[in-house]
């Protein structure tokens, strides 16, 4: 399974096109700012987007869903159940606060803890990990042991817990049950910055020390 990650716009939100060498069928996860590169790569590898799964709603992670919505309208937006209402609510996706008020396309498919999401005859796990938002999910490919984790975990670092939906202990409760136990040899790609895997992250980033 290849997960193709894109640093988008200032805000350099990982976004990404998963796809397989045996089919054109691709996912965007993630729609951030300015996604002109990760839509070239879609072009010029002659791919076809057939679903957005989105890993939480804040504004960094949204703000070009209305574009590639119409640009493929007929594609099903996935995000979890807890995150619904955030799309089209400048305040829960925090854009209200950008100077810069977002009101997305509606999901047509909502996710929850445990769902299975099959990629052609690949399948991804779907892990809820909220704290930085409160439907924060995890992608899991166990098969080519990959992890898209949005911005519940980061290579050194974990999620802003700041924000007037964030909890830092439900966070760390994501990271300990639904993260750390993964293997330590998964890849795992963050929401930001650069990838990293289980183990390196459980040895030493200094939040998960104790």
């Amino acid at each position: 399974m290849i997960i193709q990650p894109f640093a988008l716009s200032d805000w350099q939100t990982n976004c990404f096109v998963v796809h397989s060498d045996n089919s054109s069928d691709c996912w965007i996860v993630d729609c951030g700012f300015e996604p002109a590169v990760l839509l070239d790569y879609i072009t010029e590898n002659q791919l076809k987007p057939v679903r957005i799964v989105l890993t939480h709603a804040h504004v960094d992670h949204i703000g070009s869903l209305e574009h590639i919505h119409d640009l493929w309208p007929d594609v099903p937006i996935l995000i979890h159940e807890a995150e619904k209402e955030f799309l089209d609510n400048p305040m829960f996706n925090l854009s209200a606060f950008m100077g810069q008020p977002i009101v997305a396309p509606a999901a047509t498919k909502l996710l929850k803890h445990g769902d299975t999401l099959s990629f052609n005859d690949q399948e991804f796990e779907v892990r809820h990990t909220p704290g930085h938002s409160p439907g924060g999910i995890t992608l899991i490919h166990h098969a080519s042991n990959q992890a898209i984790v949005g911005d519940a975990l980061f290579a050194g670092s974990i999620g802003r817990t700041d924000f007037p939906t964030s909890d830092v202990h439900q966070l760390m409760e994501s990271i300990h049950t639904q993260l750390m136990s993964l293997p330590d040899d998964m890849k795992i790609y963050p929401g930001h910055g650069p990838t990293s895997t289980i183990g390196k992250e459980r040895t030493t980033n200094p939040f998960l020390q104790s």
